[in-house]
C-alpha cells in the first residue's frame, strides 16, 4: 500500500509544499469521487469511497505539521508511545511547571495582558520545536524527532489551555 507521500507524489520530507499538496489532493479526489462512481457497481462505489476516504485522511496527516511529523516517525518504524512514553528533558520540565504558574496567576488576576504574553511564549516555542523535528527527521533521527513530537503535542494542548482562559475572561 503507497504511503501518504506516494499516494500524492510528493517527497517524503518533513517541508511539504502546501500548494502541491493542495493540487494533489484535488486531483486524487477528483479522481475518486462519489459523483463520478453514480452508475458504478456496489463495489466498485465502495472502493472508490475508500479511496476518498484515505486521501482526505492523507491530506489531513500531511497538512498538519505536527500530524506530519509523527507520521514520519511512524513510517521509519518509530512509535511515538504517546499514552506510555512521557518523558521529556528537564529544562522542558521546568518550563512547563513556570508556565503552568504564570498561567494560574493569569486566570486568577483575569490578566489578559499576562495571557498574551504566554501565548506568544507558546507560538514561539512550538515554531522552535518544529524547526528542531525538521532538522532531526532531515538527519534521520526519528527517535529525537518523536520525542520532540510528543513535546509538541504538549504545547498543543497547553496552548489550548491559554485560548480557554481567554475565553473564561472575555465571557
Amino acid at each position: 500500500m503507497q504511503n501518504h507521500f506516494e499516494l500524492f507524489n510528493l517527497p517524503p520530507r518533513f517541508a511539504v509544499d502546501a500548494g502541491a499538496l493542495d493540487s494533489a489532493y484535488r486531483d486524487v479526489q477528483s479522481r475518486v469521487h462519489p459523483d463520478k462512481f453514480v452508475n458504478a457497481t456496489d463495489a466498485e462505489k465502495r472502493v472508490a469511497m475508500q479511496w476518498a476516504t484515505r486521501a482526505n485522511e492523507a491530506y489531513q496527516t500531511l497538512k498538519n505539521p505536527q500530524k506530519r511529523a509523527q507520521y514520519m516517525c511512524e513510517l521509519h518504524g518509530v512509535d511515538l508511545q504517546t499514552e506510555s512514553n512521557t518523558a521529556m528533558p528537564m529544562a522542558f520540565l521546568m518550563q512547563q511547571m513556570e508556565w503552568r504558574e504564570e498561567l494560574g496567576e493569569a486566570r486568577a488576576g483575569k490578566d489578559s495582558d499576562a495571557l498574551e504574553s504566554l501565548d506568544q511564549q507558546l507560538r514561539t516555542a512550538r515554531k522552535e520545536q518544529l524547526a528542531r523535528i525538521e532538522q532531526q527527521i532531515n538527519a534521520g533521527d526519528y527517535a529525537a524527532a518523536a520525542q520532540g513530537v510528543r513535546a509538541l503535542m504538549f504545547l498543543e494542548k497547553f496552548g489550548e489551555e491559554v485560548r480557554f482562559a481567554f475565553e473564561a475572561i472575555e465571557a
